[in-house]
């Protein structure tokens, strides 16, 4: 009589392995949600530097005023102090921070999906860039700091906009913007 050996996985071996899996998981988990967290946080800061930059351009080549409001609904300027709520982007020749009839919106945020706040240091709500790319009716510049939900300081972003118009990512350490 043949003895033949039963195929499969001892009891042992599949402990081991279970075990082993469980130790990676456990060391990769808490990587994967700063790199998703980091990602998403990266993306919705430079959507609008991509879109204050935009602005500025488009100011300086038409030769007029282009300004960058909060809208939740894109199609007028809200007056929230809340940037995750969306905003738009639309020629301004009237100087005026509103939408008024006949002014092109030249381009649309939805508001976010995620938890996170994006406030501006002073309570800015419109950003106007008039012909030469200047931010004008911002004292100082402002800082728009962008947080997720449980305000981690690693997650944390901010947008700098100066007079001269010039903008910049900054990460935050703790307790300032650098």
């Amino acid at each position: 009589m043949i003895c033949r050996r039963a195929a499969g996985f001892t009891l042992l071996e599949l402990l081991i392995t279970i075990s082993i899996a469980a130790i990676l998981l456990t060391i990769a988990i808490p990587s994967f949600r700063y790199v998703t967290n980091s990602n998403r946080i990266a993306g919705e800061v430079n959507g609008l530097l991509g879109d204050l930059q935009f602005a500025r351009a488009e100011a300086v080549k038409e030769g007029r005023t282009v300004t960058v409001c909060i809208s939740s609904d894109g199609l007028t300027c809200t007056g929230s102090t809340a940037w995750q709520g969306g905003w738009i982007v639309f020629s301004d020749p009237t100087d005026v921070g509103v939408v008024d009839p006949g002014e092109t919106i030249l381009r649309m945020q939805k508001p976010f999906s995620s938890t996170d706040s994006f406030n501006a240091s002073n309570g800015v709500s419109i950003i106007t860039f008039n012909r030469e790319g200047y931010a004008v009716g911002i004292a100082n510049g402002t800082l728009i700091s962008l947080h997720d939900i449980t305000n981690t300081t690693a997650w944390t972003r901010c947008l700098s906009v100066n007079l001269s118009g010039e903008m910049a990512t900054e990460i935050y350490d703790g307790v300032t913007c650098t």
